[in-house]
């Protein structure tokens, strides 16, 4: 009976797909070059994920700030200004064929996440003053 082959443990060998370890590149070298960038309006803004497709066409950068949904067309705009510097950074930084043509969109995810927990705190406030009237 033969052994089955082991897996080999060289560099070569990613524990996650090619464009998932791209979007995190993309994202850290973007962050580090929106801190670079000497605009006021940019300061609270956080990128939270990047998302290119994989003949590295479109990228979509997905960011939050404080400003909240109020600031996002604002962010939206001063980030557009500045797409061409941030694709610039990403071609001199990231060892790729071609850079991605860069889109900015407010992360719904951790808005929706933060609605959520909004609401389950607001229901578990709404149960503990009903137990402390019951008593």
């Amino acid at each position: 009976m033969s052994r089955p082959k082991k897996r080999s443990t060289s560099s070569s060998a990613h524990r996650y797909p090619r464009e998932a370890r791209l979007n995190e590149i993309l994202r850290e070298v973007i962050a580090d070059e929106l801190t670079r960038i000497d605009d006021e309006r940019l300061e609270f803004v956080t990128v939270t994920s990047v998302d290119v497709d994989a003949e590295l066409n479109r990228g979509i950068v997905f960011f939050d700030s404080l400003a909240g949904e109020a600031g996002d067309e604002a962010i939206v705009e001063v980030l557009e200004g500045h797409r061409r510097r941030i694709q610039s950074s990403i071609g001199k930084q990231v060892r790729a064929k071609k850079t991605p043509v860069l889109e900015f969109r407010p992360d719904e995810v951790i808005r929706a996440a933060e609605r959520i927990d909004q609401v389950l705190r607001a229901d578990r406030e709404r149960r503990d003053r009903m137990t402390r009237d019951d008593n």
